[in-house]
């Protein structure tokens, strides 16, 4: 006689039960902390222009939301990009030292000296991009992808956020991680290229 799945779940104590649904979250939740503390340990450092959007979360203390030059990429002779899809955007250094967006694909490109690829997922298929003197020019229609990386807000000690928010956006800089894989999390926040909050890896 053969007992369903839900008939020998009904055998095994309560208590039981509840014990290994709180092991079995306690590990996913320790594997997401040390994957993302390998990002900050081990990951490639780029340097990311930002732009600080948002102030305050009230039930988590201060938060800023950042928005990246890097957030905007032309498609160049690629095409047919959806919302929500994965996409692989290569970076290199420009003159100044950020990083800028090379190239965007579907698929990840193979490592090539001094670039590194970011993954992300798109976020709008006709997106502006932000000119020299802080417009928008929507010029390129649909050939530029807005995307966006999974570090787009970035929590401080409290009191923080809000002056943040308020400095100029050419005085802001974000050191992030990206690991082998394209995962990537912030590093450390600068202001006038001075360090004013790093990230512990636990």
């Amino acid at each position: 006689m053969r007992l369903s799945a839900d008939a020998l779940a009904g055998k095994v104590p309560l208590a039981w039960r509840a014990f290994a649904t709180v092991v079995l979250l306690s590990l996913a939740l320790l594997a997401l902390v040390q994957q993302r503390a390998s990002i900050l340990q081990t990951g490639a450092e780029v340097r990311l222009r930002t732009v600080p959007v948002d102030p305050r979360d009230l039930f988590r203390g201060d938060y800023v939301v950042f928005a990246y030059e890097i957030g905007t990429v032309d498609t160049g002779n690629a095409s047919g990009f959806r919302r929500g899809e994965q996409v692989y955007v290569t970076l290199k250094p420009g003159p100044d030292g950020f990083a800028r967006a090379e190239s965007v694909s579907r698929e990840k490109p193979a490592p090539v000296a001094g670039a590194t690829v970011i993954a992300g997922r798109v976020t709008s298929t006709s997106a502006c991009a932000r000119a020299e003197d802080g417009r928008l020019d929507c010029s390129g229609g649909r050939r530029r992808l807005g995307v966006s990386y999974g570090i787009e807000s970035y929590f401080v000690p409290q009191g923080q956020g809000v002056a943040i928010e308020r400095t100029e956006k050419a005085r802001i800089e974000v050191v992030a991680a990206v690991s082998p894989s394209g995962d990537a999390a912030i590093k450390r926040l600068l202001i006038d290229g001075k360090p004013v909050h790093s990230e512990p890896p636990y």
